[in-house]
């Protein structure tokens, strides 16, 4: 039995295919598809396969936008002009499988399995991103806020294609920390993103692997944003302040019990991570 494969070179050469395979799957770096298939989760009829889109492996780190190609594989988002942009986006990337994996793994890949435990998304998330996507009614810019609509599900319509996300540059401290199973190559059991923004004087959480997507911290947020001294990127924090901003956090996980962890633990590491990543960011 054969199995068709196209392999475009442009993103409307990509389109055009998907309009004469309507039931075809698209392959990035197929990660997590392939997952699927050696589990005999997912039999695809044909393939669409990306790699030699060479548009989608482009990113810009200048200006007040970082705008990363959906093809940016995690190894590439640890380049030194993206980590100094993004530094937790690099730090989360450093956190995916192994070199393999990182190399063959990319940015729009995670952001369209929509994974609750997805690495770079509560970084992505917390960074306030704009996910560009390209489809047969043209190109459309979504908020990453109304990205995803359940675990592994987005709001894309059929055939829209990610093709960039756009992160607003921020000055402040940033840290990603996540809990697993194991200490590498390993699924996050829970994970935490928090981007300091001293311009705006605000403070951005999310959180992965405790609820059915990516989840924000507003009153959390709010807490700390009133409890720093924005006047010194190394302030120390009293520990009741810690203790508060943690509690919030924590509170704002929506975790269950499953084969990787239960819902307590997770929402205890939630509450570590968060004041350990707040107390980074202000050392």
């Amino acid at each position: 039995m054969t199995m068709p494969v196209a392999v475009p070179a442009s993103v409307s050469n990509v389109l055009d295919a998907w309009a004469d395979q309507p039931d075809a799957t698209l392959l990035a770096g197929g990660t997590d598809l392939m997952v699927d298939v050696n589990f005999a989760r997912r039999r695809p009829s044909s393939v669409i396969a990306l790699r030699r889109v060479a548009e989608l492996r482009d990113y810009d780190s200048g200006g007040d936008f970082v705008t990363i190609g959906a093809g940016v594989t995690y190894t590439r988002l640890q380049d030194p002009a993206l980590a100094a942009a993004a530094p937790a986006l690099a730090q989360a990337a450093r956190t995916v499988g192994s070199p393999q994996i990182r190399n063959a793994g990319t940015i729009g890949g995670n952001l369209g399995t929509a994974s609750p435990a997805g690495d770079t998304l509560p970084v992505l998330v917390a960074l306030d991103a704009v996910v560009v996507v390209e489809g047969p009614d043209g190109a459309r810019d979504v908020p990453i806020s109304e990205l995803f609509a359940g675990p592994k599900r987005t709001t894309l319509a059929a055939h829209e294609l990610v093709t960039a996300v756009r992160i607003p540059r921020a000055r402040g401290a940033q840290e990603f920390l996540k809990v697993g199973t194991r200490n590498a190559m390993v699924i996050a059991t829970a994970s935490v993103a928090l981007v300091r923004d001293d311009d705006a004087r605000t403070v951005r959480v999310a959180l992965g692997a405790v609820g059915p997507t990516v989840l924000r911290a507003p009153d959390a947020e709010r807490f700390a944003e009133a409890h720093l001294d924005w006047d010194r990127a190394d302030g120390a924090l009293d520990g009741d302040v810690l203790d508060g901003f943690a509690e919030r956090v924590a509170s704002a996980a929506r975790p269950i019990d499953d084969h990787r962890s239960t819902a307590d633990y997770r929402r205890h590491a939630i509450r570590v991570l968060a004041a350990r990543a707040l107390r980074r960011t202000c050392a």
